[in-house]
């Protein structure tokens, strides 16, 4: 086999008091292209990162480029979310920024972060004109980081790191918030560099991978494990069901039969249209499933009912009986949803525990509450106990696995029983295990009169309760249907 290209011996990470790897020893060879999967928390990202050079490892890892290759001697790592920065290189944001339009200059446009980063590298736009054509990201060279969605971050994250074709590519979860279309793109590209001489190392438990792929990796107890094939990878242990708690069970009152309703909406940033003609009713206890491309402008609708954006005072948009604008105030909308999506995760209050971060669903706020009552310590008690999350009720959320994260601010978002849920996105970066459990519960949530609208790219990873189907294309409305059968 020769010499590895990464050879890593007796690597040992800890997060106080939490081991998370313990004396790992590991080589990789010339054309091994990886995945790298397994159990939530089990330490796959820090390995990365620690290959990488982003994490101390007392010279535990030796990496030996090919001096004699044309490709720059580096490890690029593109983490599970990109963090950018304003103008002044700080990170000081807030979550509706993206909605507001006299706030968004505080951060460069897409063309000007590639452009930096080409210079940075040396690169030339011409080499990744057809793959930004076929990501369908040549409409959004002039919005600012700040505009985009989650998929559209994404995507970025991986024009950059695809673009500079280091001799080590590691990408944790590469395919998180990418509609089935930029799925395919993104492996194919992925084929394409492997074959150039890049070797690959993708961070995920994902079954539709590059052809290239040939070795399969979980961590089991601080220890790389092969096996033969992705789906050998371990998982979590499947979830014991509990029964829901008791105050979830209460139907919502409503002195309503129209939770939203949407007419002739347009919504533009100068010249750029997000919205168009979109009209849309959702009506008390249905069941809705939004879908769209990557900067369809599924998110933008969504704050026009979540009273996040601006620009909502202004258009014809009745919200839980009344009429936008008429005295209520964001407030008064606000008391009524219950929301995640991954931008909310994204701005979360970095110190927050797990227990402040259930408990600021009572306020709506990210992060910051004021003192609770009795009944409202009683659910918050009751929804860790339902997730499994009272063992981590002192942990700063950013801390925990994915998943669990992910659990934490689903209870925050049913804590105080509201009658309309708004899931954008709430599975992204789960495993289908994970996403079957966190469905199963919305499944269980609907039958007690909630309305829903959850936002999903794909039909089988979708709750069964699921009633109705809207659908965006560049702002347009291009199909509403009154039934959706999920596989």
């Amino acid at each position: 086999m020769g010499i590895p290209f990464v050879h890593i011996a007796n690597l040992s990470i800890q997060y106080p008091p939490r081991v998370v790897l313990d004396g790992l020893s590991w080589n990789i060879y010339r054309g091994d292209h990886i995945v790298l999967g397994g159990k939530s928390g089990s330490g796959k990202t820090s390995l990365g990162k620690a290959i990488a050079g982003l994490l101390p490892t007392a010279d535990a890892i030796q990496l030996n480029f090919d001096a004699d290759s044309a490709l720059p001697q580096e490890v690029i790592y593109i983490a599970n979310w990109f963090q950018f920065t304003n103008l002044e290189g700080d990170r000081n944001f807030y979550y509706q920024q993206r909605y507001n339009r006299h706030q968004q200059q505080d951060t460069l446009t897409v063309k000007a972060e590639l452009t930096h980063f080409g210079e940075q590298h040396n690169l030339s736009f011409d080499d990744i004109a057809d793959r930004i054509q076929d990501f369908g990201f040549e409409n959004v060279q002039q919005s600012q980081l700040i505009e985009l969605s989650s998929g559209e971050h994404k995507k970025l994250q991986l024009i950059r790191g695809l673009w500079a074709k280091p001799q080590l590519l590691i990408i944790d979860e590469p395919y998180t918030g990418l509609d089935s279309h930029s799925r395919q793109v993104l492996n194919n590209w992925l084929d394409d560099l492997a074959a150039d001489g890049v070797q690959l190392i993708l961070i995920t438990n994902d079954t539709l991978l590059p052809s290239a792929i040939n070795r399969y990796v979980h961590i089991n107890q601080g220890k790389i494990e092969e096996v033969a094939s992705a789906a050998l990878l371990e998982r979590d242990a499947a979830r014991t069901k509990k029964e829901l708690p008791a105050f979830l069970k209460g139907i919502p009152v409503t002195a309503y039969d129209t939770v939203a309703r949407l007419s002739n909406i347009y919504i533009r940033y100068g010249e750029k249209e997000v919205l168009k003609d979109v009209s849309w009713e959702v009506k008390v206890g249905q069941k809705w499933l939004l879908q769209g491309h990557n900067g369809s402008g599924k998110s933008t609708l969504l704050s026009l009912i979540n009273g996040d954006h601006p620009q909502s005072y202004g258009l014809d948009i009745h919200l839980f009986g009344q009429k936008r604008g008429s005295g209520e105030s964001i407030w008064d909308i606000k008391e009524k949803i219950g929301i995640i999506s991954p931008e909310m995760h994204w701005y979360f209050d970095q110190q927050a525990t797990v227990w402040h971060t259930i408990a600021s669903g009572f306020y709506d706020s990210i992060g910051w509450f004021i003192d609770v009552k009795f009944q409202e310590k009683k659910q918050i008690e009751e929804l860790m106990e339902f997730f499994d999350l009272t063992e981590h009720k002192n942990q700063l959320l950013h801390t925990l696995p994915l998943g669990k994260q992910r659990l934490a601010l689903l209870a925050r978002t049913i804590i105080k029983n509201p009658p309309l849920l708004v899931l954008d996105e709430p599975c992204q970066g789960l495993d289908k295990q994970q996403t079957q459990y966190f469905n199963d519960v919305v499944d269980e949530l609907a039958q007690y009169g909630k309305t829903l609208i959850y936002v999903g790219h794909y039909e089988s990873q979708l709750p069964k309760c699921i009633d109705h189907r809207i659908v965006l294309e560049k702002g347009t409305v291009i199909a509403i249907e009154n039934r959706v059968e999920t596989v």
